[in-house]
């Protein structure tokens, strides 16, 4: 029976005989494809609500005048999905990160940067730094990328459709380009970039949520909430609004509270020597 790899950087980290390779998109041809269905959608999503009721008019008529309109909705869609399928595959052309590739490995005095088109190579002393961005919204991360800072710019690296670095652990991230890079001083960084917009409350945390997510008692949450200053909020639920509308329910922030369960995380991590010298 075949074993789950234990390693976090599974499909996203390599070696090569070269040095070690970072991949952000294993397959072109899935990010190209993806690319060409969203220009063939995006057209016609905004097209049907306009072509099929002429349409149908048009059928039930037989006017010759709505049949004309029909047939230039239809070309002038046509166009669109073929313009904006160009544009979009220019663009994924020449912006899109493929991979890459840390040159020795672990002691990189270069960096290859392999787009779909065409790669550059980087010299590791033009590299300012290196920054790990992860989006969170809802203590969930939506996006990750890593953004490499040099003396003539930024180059952003995402990962592709469903690919395995939208996944990868930031921590272990962090810890592997800093093994690369950390003979050339280059400094690897990382930086939260939380959505703080209020959203449903349905979608905050509750008492019981905090609790498991701090390991503390359900009563032991209005007091680190306070102490913290995490956001609460109480409404009444919809299905309780009719029969009992003077029910209310507590909802806590959940990004608020995802940093102060690091947080937390990280007191619980101190080292009784550490408290000593304190």
């Amino acid at each position: 029976m075949a074993t789950r790899s234990t390693n976090p950087l599974a499909g996203v980290v390599s070696a090569t005989a070269a040095g070690g390779r970072l991949v952000f998109v294993p397959s072109r041809i899935r990010e190209f494809g993806v690319t060409l269905g969203g220009s063939a959608l995006v057209p016609v999503w905004v097209a049907t609500p306009l072509l099929l009721p002429l349409l149908v008019i048009a059928v039930l008529t037989g006017s010759g005048l709505l049949w004309a309109l029909v047939w230039v909705g239809l070309g002038l869609t046509a166009l669109a999905v073929i313009g904006l399928a160009l544009a979009l595959t220019f663009t994924v052309s020449a912006t899109m990160v493929r991979w890459v590739e840390f040159r020795p490995q672990g002691n990189a005095q270069q960096l290859v940067i392999a787009r779909s088109l065409r790669s550059s190579i980087v010299a590791a002393a033009d590299l300012q730094r290196v920054v790990v961005v992860e989006g969170l919204r809802l203590g969930q991360r939506k996006s990750l990328q890593v953004v490499l800072h040099t003396r003539g710019g930024t180059v952003q690296c995402e990962p592709g459709f469903q690919a395995p670095m939208s996944q990868v652990d930031a921590e272990a991230l962090l810890a592997w380009l800093t093994s690369q890079l950390g003979s050339a001083g280059v400094p690897v960084e990382y930086l939260a970039k939380v959505d703080r917009n209020f959203v449903c409350p349905e979608e905050w945390w509750t008492r019981s949520h905090l609790a498991a997510l701090w390991h503390v008692p359900v009563g032991a949450v209005d007091e680190l909430a306070v102490r913290h200053d995490v956001r609460s909020y109480q409404y009444t639920p919809r299905a309780r609004a009719l029969h009992s509308p003077a029910t209310t329910v507590t909802v806590y922030d959940p990004d608020r509270a995802y940093e102060v369960a690091e947080e937390l995380r990280g007191e619980n991590n101190t080292t009784p020597e550490a408290d000593a010298r304190r």
